[in-house]
């Protein structure tokens, strides 16, 4: 009886081990996802985000590095989870750079109105 339950728990552990080996086995390396961060990340530069945005634009940078990294090493998880991450990090990059533009873009348009309504007001004034 002893031997019995022996070797029901070296089964249970032998399928134990194989189960989490085949787990490990299946996890796919997350290409796709790695190249969609990398296509945010490119886009963030294009909009400016070096500039506008450096501190997003680095954390996004550096968690695709990460990824890629965990990628070569064949260690799926983290990959998928920094690529998500660079994904996200690069997307709000990007719409930290195009809002700081849009700001300048209308405080500049409030700077042009006010001279005009200045001009326009000496204008008046001078013909009465």
């Amino acid at each position: 009886m002893l031997i019995g339950k022996s070797k029901i728990k070296y089964v249970v552990l032998g399928a134990a081990i194989a189960l989490s080996a085949a787990a490990c086995a299946t996890t796919p390396i997350p290409n796709e996802k790695i190249a969609v961060a990398k296509s945010s990340v490119q886009a963030a530069e294009q909009a400016g985000a070096p500039e506008l945005a450096p501190v997003e634009m680095a954390a996004a940078r550096d968690k695709l590095a990460r990824a890629e990294k965990a990628a070569a090493d064949r260690d799926a998880q983290p990959a998928t989870d920094l690529a998500e991450q660079a994904n996200a990090d690069a997307q709000l990059a990007e719409a930290t750079a195009q809002e700081k533009r849009s700001h300048k873009a209308a405080m500049e348009l409030d700077a042009s109105l006010q001279a005009l309504r200045r001009e326009s007001s000496r204008n008046t004034e001078s013909n009465q």
